[in-house]
């Protein structure tokens, strides 16, 4: 059965009901948002003579929910103009109108006789067939359709998602015991292909896959920590970025999510795993029990782990639970680790560091690895999924298989003997069998240790996406330290960049070049894309830093136009140019993407000009393409300054989208021309596969452009004024006024009598100009070096 999701009701409004709501908005689906009628009208309605009859008292509730979560941040929407496909209503008016809808979801408080009240209502409207789900987080789903209608059941199952439900990428699906496989393969698939998400389909055990393990990770920090006597930001420290988790690491991430959210889950699995070997890890540490009763349960309450008082963020002492100045975190053996790039490569050095971070590494990896591999069969089947869950559902870089991998399985099994924990037999049967990794790739494809057939099975799902991992070594066709050419196939190549951050620097360039050279020659197309965490940051500062204080600007002015000139060779080359942008995507890499014959974004694409931050204009070509594109913009009796004005101030004020839809508004991507994926797995399949349609359509090189219409002194003259009168009111200062005025000057076109046609080396050349003039001033360099030391813009 074939089925096609236009419409989706969901039931309860609170925080992950908006999310849920706003993301089905994001993708361009109608969404019915409805939540119970509030029980009398509120102070200030009643002052209005609103009584519970009227629509907006009755729709209050789902419509303050909605509206809060509209305006949080981050925000749950990729664009504000979005939210209009949400439509809201009452339970008590509205719910006849899920006859209507595809897909039901009900999002209402964690108790079981509610919801099953809930489905009661739902079955007297729902059309057979309709798919209901619950987003439930731990209760067993085969107590919820308990005396529901055969239908009702066969098209039910669990579908929790993970807050915020925007950016974290888990979707768990929890068959009931009559749900059909059609269904699940469906929600599957549509979570994948449609909402973005990594499918993971769970057992219905308590917690499911990814709580289960995330959890127990946590509390069994908790025992360890005061265990070892370390500090919560020691802690901070050693589960943050440095081993592939989110900034927040730890205690951070417990403030943000809710103590009482974690004891909640905690508390449950304590309760209804008796038979589990950590049972006592879930028991809450009396630390954790004093803060709730303090109500010190983080964000919500003001005060966590961590306590902003004033300016300082004050951390507690778990021993005295007293607040104080937060302590530096320092060990010798993440020292080891600071040339080490990847997260993956890690972990190697640090289970031997010889200080108190190398024993808990030692400790907590054992642990973790014992309890993941005792969880199999019991939550899961297959060890892929538990690696999956932790990775899209609490932003670690590896999951934990990957990790044993990346230590050794023997060296592993080692540390879990010291620490005294038992690890699954059949990790044993599979090394006795010859087989020493949970992972291996082969045709460019990852497979898994399967445990019932004792075989390496490939991860389905893999046919959708190119895995650059995978291919690297096999398809490499050129490379030099920053750059690697692989071979896509069907005569498309890409080109990775892995320079620090993915700078932008000559090796880069170099690849760019090459990239485009061989494509013209052996290929067809040419994708410039990565699978890092970010696009690009921009170009390399720290060479720009050097060459400016030596004074050594004739290389520089070198170094600028090599960067302008490839961009240019990336617009007027003879194959098509597909960028593929994606997280951060700021100062170079935009200008990159701007310069592409087409755009394949990731939806999370971060976008923007930012260069004015670091004291100079964007001088890879963006000051000219904003100019240019006001130009194409320009309509007959258009204001044609208030459309150049547009352009200028989206530079000016280093504007930065926070989704790549935000991008079109700021003209940095293009309607109609530039495309945006919602799944960044899909991301350099779906650049190759537009490649590949450019290309068949008989793709042939642009020619340059000679008919860029610029308005000269007219111009020049309006954005002075501006800037003068933003330094006199004191929103800019001097330094932000003398960069203005160079973009003023390059995006007027320079002091032109008239509106003139200009070609683009025109404005290239004018571009460089200002952009050397700027790197010859003292307060650009200070901002450069502040930038490189502190990772913050300087306001000087």
């Amino acid at each position: 059965m074939k089925r096609i999701i236009k419409k989706v009701a969901v039931i309860g409004s609170g925080i992950m009901g908006s999310g849920i709501a706003s993301h089905f908005a994001n993708i361009g689906v109608e969404v019915l948002l409805l939540d119970i009628i509030p029980k009398e009208p509120n102070e200030a309605e009643q002052k209005k003579g609103l009584t519970i009859e009227n629509k907006s008292v009755r729709n209050r509730l789902v419509n303050d929910n909605l509206t809060a979560a509209l305006k949080s941040s981050p925000s749950p929407i990729y664009h504000q103009k979005f939210a209009n496909r949400i439509t809201t209503g009452n339970t008590t008016d509205d719910l006849e109108k899920i006859k209507d809808v595809d897909w039901i979801i009900e999002v209402v408080v964690e108790r079981l006789d509610i919801k099953k009240a809930v489905y009661e209502q739902i079955e007297k409207f729902r059309k057979p067939g309709t798919l209901i789900t619950s987003n439930t987080s731990g209760i067993p789903i085969h107590f919820m359709s308990e005396g529901r209608s055969e239908d009702f059941q066969k098209h039910f199952c669990g579908t929790h998602f993970f807050n915020p439900v925007r950016y974290l990428k888990l979707f768990e699906i929890i068959p009931g015991p009559k749900t059909s496989p059609e269904v699940l393969s469906f929600l599957n698939e549509y979570g994948s292909k449609f909402l973005g998400k990594t499918s993971v389909v769970a057992k219905d055990t308590p917690a499911f896959i990814g709580n289960r393990i995330g959890i127990f990770g946590i509390m069994s920090l908790f025992h360890l920590v005061k265990e070892m006597g370390l500090t919560i930001e020691e802690v901070d420290k050693l589960t943050g970025p440095v081993i592939g988790r989110p900034k927040s690491a730890t205690f951070r991430t417990v403030d943000v999510v809710g103590l009482d959210t974690l004891v909640h889950v905690a508390n449950g699995l304590y309760e209804n795993c008796p038979e589990d070997e950590a049972h006592d890890l879930f028991k809450l540490p009396d630390f954790i029990n004093k803060m709730m009763d303090n109500k010190w349960l983080g964000s919500k309450t003001k005060q966590g782990f961590y306590k902003k008082v004033d300016k300082d963020i004050l951390a507690l002492d778990l021993d005295t639970l007293e607040y104080r100045a937060q302590k530096k975190a320092s060990f010798s053996t993440l020292e080891l680790t600071k040339t080490i790039e990847k997260p993956i490569d890690r972990f190697k050095v640090l289970i031997k560091g010889k200080d108190k971070a190398g024993e808990f590494y030692r400790k907590s990896f054992a642990d973790l690895f014992a309890y993941v591999s005792n969880r199999i069969p019991e939550i899961t089947d297959d060890l892929y999924k538990i690696d999956d869950a932790m990775k899209a559902g609490f932003g670690w870089e590896n999951g934990p298989f990957e990790i044993w991998d990346a230590i050794g399985i023997e060296n592993a099994l080692e540390l879990i003997k010291e620490a005294g924990q038992q690890p699954a037999d059949w990790v044993q049967e599979m090394l006795s069998s010859g087989k020493n990794s949970f992972y291996t790739v082969k045709d460019g494809a990852t497979y898994y240790y399967d445990i019932p057939s004792k075989s390496y099975k490939k991860i389905p799902g893999q046919d959708a996406f190119i895995i650059l991992n995978n291919i690297r070594e096999s398809k490499k066709v050129w490379g030099n330290s920053d750059a690697t050419l692989i071979d896509l196939g069907d005569g498309i190549v890409n080109l990775e960049f892995h320079s620090k951050m993915n700078t932008i620097g000559s090796g880069v360039l170099q690849g760019i070049n090459k990239g485009i050279e061989l494509a013209e020659k052996d290929f067809q197309g040419l994708v410039i894309g990565n699978q890092a965490a970010n696009f690009s940051v921009g170009a390399n500062l720290a060479m720009i830093f050097m060459m400016a204080v030596e004074q050594e600007y004739d290389e520089l002015n070198f170094a600028i136009k090599q960067f302008q000139d490839t961009m240019m060779r990336v617009r007027y080359s003879g194959i098509p140019v597909v960028v593929a942008p994606h997280g951060m995507t700021l100062g170079g890499g935009c200008e990159m993407s701007m310069h592409a014959d087409k755009v394949v974004a990731a939806a999370e694409t971060y976008i923007g000009l930012v260069e004015f931050g670091v004291g100079v204009i964007p001088g890879g070509g963006g000051s000219k393409e904003m100019a240019l594109r006001a130009s194409d913009t320009f309509r007959k009796n258009d204001v044609e300054l208030n459309v150049l004005q547009e352009y200028f101030l989206t530079v000016g004020m280093a504007k930065v989208s926070t989704s790549a839809y935000e991008a079109y508004d700021l003209g940095i991507l293009q309607p109609g021309k530039d495309i945006v994926v919602v799944n960044k797995d899909r991301q350099i399949a779906e650049a190759k596969k537009q490649a590949l349609l450019l290309a068949e359509a008989g793709y042939t090189q642009p020619s340059k452009r000679k008919d860029v219409k610029v308005l000269g002194k007219q111009a020049l003259g309006m954005f002075l004024v501006g800037t003068d009168s933003m330094q006199a009111g004191k929103y800019i200062s001097e330094h932000d006024r003398k960069i203005a005025n160079k973009l003023a000057y390059v995006m007027a076109g320079g002091d032109l009598s008239e509106p003139t046609f200009v070609t683009e080396q025109y404005l290239l050349d004018l571009e460089r100009e200002a952009f050397l003039s700027l790197c010859a001033e003292k307060k650009t360099l200070e901002r450069i070096q502040f930038m490189l030391t502190k990772g913050k813009p300087l306001r000087n």
